[in-house]
């Protein structure tokens, strides 16, 4: 973990701009990675247990409205 604590290291000793700039990247970084993954889940069927629970329970009236 020693990167880890070199990268925390690193980003506290940013002026607040460069957090911002930072920050801003990284939430962009952050969702793409998930997005990726999503992706690759929806790809490999690593998700479809979930959406034919989801399919049952509506279908059998057992949802409510968010």
């Amino acid at each position: 973990m020693r990167k880890v604590e070199e990268i925390e290291q690193d980003i506290e000793k940013l002026s607040k701009n460069e957090l911002k700039s930072f920050r801003q990247w990284f939430v962009e970084y952050d969702a793409e990675a998930w997005d990726a993954q999503f992706r690759a889940d929806v790809e490999t069927g690593n998700l479809d247990d979930y959406a034919d629970e989801a399919i049952k329970g509506y279908r059998e009236g057992k949802v409510s409205e968010l």
